[in-house]
Formats: structure tokens, sequence, C-alpha cells
């Protein structure tokens, strides 16, 4: 019982915690921006399920805390469907009803009559939410820890590998990839980790010469407490600082934390288009993609990672936070994407739904939302299902069950 109640505290309460504030960020740029425009609310909800707290204040709207902790959501007056979007033959329904209920001038306050740009602008603010949640906690981050760059010099080269074939030595310096420079380790990282069976061309310093050496990058297995059993690619090179010219560290003020905060930010979200547009066109086999057991495990090894190390209790609480920020930043990004994918489930979808309408003068019809809907389920679910299943080959759970992985 003990150990149950250890790893929930590792794994499971870490993952509640950053889902409901990530989930409840999302839905409060949706709310803010609805606010501003004049719509008018019904209910504002952290957590599903039945009301554990529950207040209603002047404006009419419910404040709630829900017991199943998963999120949140907001639910504007008049919504009709699960889409948000009604057809023509639904606005003129809810228009007579609210016409009926609450006289004409109550129209102008419901979230389905207000003009297709005000719409548009209230559903981007979820994901918009997500980026700019990121960029703040980045921004704190740098603020606090500064800047440390560590050149990307070779320390060791593995055995067998590409990198060894291709005649990689210690003490190579790395300067560009494809005959773009490089100045971090990092980058070099990232690189190749998104360019599995392409040839790279690493342009090196070598004493005083400069080398031309080609490598593949190939797939192979690895353990991470983080992120699970996964393949990622790799060329076999050891990166680390042999001299002191190989790293060095300055302090951010705030306007140079922003920036590099954003600049952090813009890689994340082109490494993550990157990786996937190379699953669709069949170069990457979505090894990387998490769900919710993935992103359970993650929180869980960024937790054990953070207090592993011998420090007074104050040190282990400080490192403790600052990991866990640079992690929510990471996941509120992805969901800022997840949600901007162009499915009618999602912020993206109705965006969809919305340009549509700018253009055509009407709402999609009522059938098209009807199929778009039920394709856009079909998707969502075939692609948690895939990220489901990343995640339990990463937690070796079908090995367990009988070597299947």
């Amino acid at each position: 019982m003990t150990g149950f109640i250890g790893q929930a505290l590792i794994y499971i309460v870490p993952f509640l915690l950053l889902l409901t504030f990530i989930v409840t960020i999302h839905e409060l740029g949706h709310f803010l921006v609805a606010r501003a425009f004049g719509v008018k609310v019904d209910r504002f909800s952290i957590g599903f399920g039945r009301a554990l707290l529950s207040r209603t204040d002047r404006k009419g709207i419910e404040w709630r805390l829900g017991w199943i902790p998963l999120g949140g959501y907001v639910k504007f007056s008049g919504d009709l469907d699960a889409s948000s979007v009604p057809d023509q033959a639904g606005l003129d329904e809810l228009k007579s009803r609210v016409v009926a209920e609450h006289g004409p001038a109550a129209v102008k306050e419901y979230f389905h009559f207000k003009p297709v740009w005000q719409r548009a602008l209230i559903v981007a603010a979820g994901p918009l939410s997500n980026f700019a949640l990121a960029l703040v906690l980045l921004t704190l981050l740098f603020s606090v820890i500064g800047e440390r760059i560590e050149a990307p010099r070779v320390a060791r080269v593995a055995e067998g590998s590409p990198a060894a074939a291709a005649g990689f030595q210690p003490r190579d310096l790395i300067t560009a990839i494809n005959g773009r420079p490089v100045t971090e380790g990092v980058e070099v990282t990232r690189t190749i980790l998104l360019s599995a069976n392409d040839p790279l061309t690493f342009t090196v310093q070598r004493g005083g010469q400069v080398v031309s050496l080609v490598a593949t990058p190939v797939r192979q297995l690895e353990e991470d407490e983080v992120a699970g059993r996964t393949k990622v690619a790799r060329v076999g090179l050891y990166l680390g600082a042999m001299q002191q010219s190989d790293f060095s560290y300055r302090r951010l003020n705030p306007f140079e934390a922003v920036g590099k905060g954003a600049d952090a930010m813009v890689s994340v979200v082109t490494t993550t288009f990157t990786y996937l547009g190379r699953i669709f066109v069949g170069k990457e086999s979505g090894d990387l993609l998490n769900g919710p057991l993935g992103i359970a495990k993650a929180a869980g090894g960024v937790t054990k990672q953070a207090v592993a190390y011998e420090a007074p209790p104050s040190v282990l609480i400080l490192n403790l936070v600052l990991t866990y920020l640079q992690f929510a930043a990471i996941v509120s990004i992805g969901m800022g994407i997840v949600n901007l994918l162009p499915i009618p489930v999602l912020d993206g979808g109705h965006l969809m739904f919305y340009g549509y309408e700018a253009v055509a003068r009407r709402p999609v019809p009522a059938r098209v939302q009807e199929v778009g809907y039920r394709v856009g389920l079909a998707l969502l679910a075939g692609l948690m299902l895939f990220a489901t299943w990343n995640d339990l080959q990463k937690l070796s759970l079908f090995k367990f069950l009988g070597g299947l992985a």
C-alpha cells in the first residue's frame, strides 16, 4: 500500500496537477477573450464531474471546482452541440428561443451571433494562451538560471558507430551541419534526432584544419527514465566540454530572457512540425509521440531526477520547481500545437469552419459538420490510440506480457 501511494505521488499526482493547470490556462484564454467581446458565459469549471465547490457571481457565471482533476472547460450560453458551430437552422432556432426568453437585446450576448472574426479570436485564444504560458515560464527560467552555452565538442566516439565509420575523433569541434552553422551541442543533437537514415555532412575543426565528414544517423533503442523505451536517431557521438573555452555562462536581463524564451519556444514548435512532417512522408515511425501514459511517466521521471541529488531540502525544492516549469512549458506548447490541428473537434477545426463561413457568408451545412465531426473524432481517437500504444511500448508492458515489444 505504501509503495502504491509513493508511485501515485511520483507519477499520478504531478501529471494531474500539470494537466489541470495547463488546460485551465487554455480555457481561461477562451474565457477572457469571450468576456472582452461581451459573450455570456454559463460556467467556468476547473475539473470535471460533480462540483466540490461552486459559486455563482453577479454576472451569472458559475465558478466550479469538479472532483475529477483532468483539466477543465468553459461553457458559453446557447451551446447547441459538441462542435459549437451550429448551422443556419440551428442558429435560427437558438435565436427564436433567446428572443422568447430574454428579448431581442439579449441575442448580441450569445457567442454564436458574434461576428465571425470575434468567434475566431475567442477560439484561437485557447491555443495562444498555451503558447503565452510557455513563453512566460521559459522567460522566468532564463531570468533565474541564465544562459549556459556548451560548444559541440566531441568527447567520445562509440565504437562501430556511423560516427566512427565517418572518421570522427575526440576533441573534434563541429561548426556546421549540411552547411548550416551550429554553436551549441543541443543543435547538433536536435538535428541528428530529426535525420534518421538521412546522410549529414558535418564541418569539423580538428586542430588547425577544417574537415568534412559524412555520417548517417540510425535508430537505436534506448531506455530513459523520463521517455521510457524509445527508438531515436544517433550517430554515436558523445558531446561534452573538454576545455574551458567550450562553455560560457551569462545572466540575462528581462528583455534578453524574453527573447531567449521566444527562441526556445519557436525551436520546440519547428522541431515538432518537422517531426510530424517526417512521420507523414514515412521517414519517422512516430515513436516519440506521447499520450497520457507517456506524459504521466515523463512527469514522474522529471520528479525523480529533480530530487535525486544530495542537497539541502530548500535546494531540492527549488530544483524541482524549476524542472517542472520547463516541463510544463514544453507540454503547454504541445497542447497549443495539437489544438490548432485542423480537426473539427479541436480549436483548429472550428477555425477551419469559421474560415469557410467568412468566405461563403453562411455557416457550414449541418450534414458537412456532422461528417466532419465524426471524421475528426476518428482521427483524434486514432492519434490517441497510436500515442497510447507508443506509451505502452515505452513502459515495456508488452514485453512483460509476453515479449511482443
